[in-house]
């Protein structure tokens, strides 16, 4: 079993690069080619391999080759240990907005 912040350390480091953000928000439409997705991003094929290569150690990414071309997907499950991080922070909050909101009352 990994360890949780560490994938969550993998994954805020994945989303911490602009290239990779676009990666993912060009997947968003559906499973693209590597030389598709290299098109507008301005780097270059190898380039875009490495940022493929980080996106999929934290899960965020699949990649197969089929023949002579490698195409990406986005892997559902590899936004969740953000999600979950994000609803332990936010839950706390929220109680607390609730207690004030019952304290000031109507």
């Amino acid at each position: 079993m990994s360890d949780p912040s560490s994938e969550l350390d993998r994954v805020f480091h994945a989303l911490g690069d602009p290239t990779r953000r676009a990666i993912m928000e060009r997947l968003t439409d559906g499973p693209l080619s590597v030389s598709r997705l290299a098109e507008p991003l301005n780097v270059t094929l190898t380039a875009v391999m490495q940022h493929l290569q980080i996106l999929q150690e934290c899960g965020l990414v699949y990649t197969e080759k089929t023949g002579r071309v490698r195409s990406c997907r986005l892997e559902p499950g590899g936004l969740a240990p953000l999600e979950k991080w994000i609803r332990d922070r936010r839950s706390p909050w929220e109680k607390r907005l609730d207690r004030l909101g019952e304290l000031l009352g109507p």
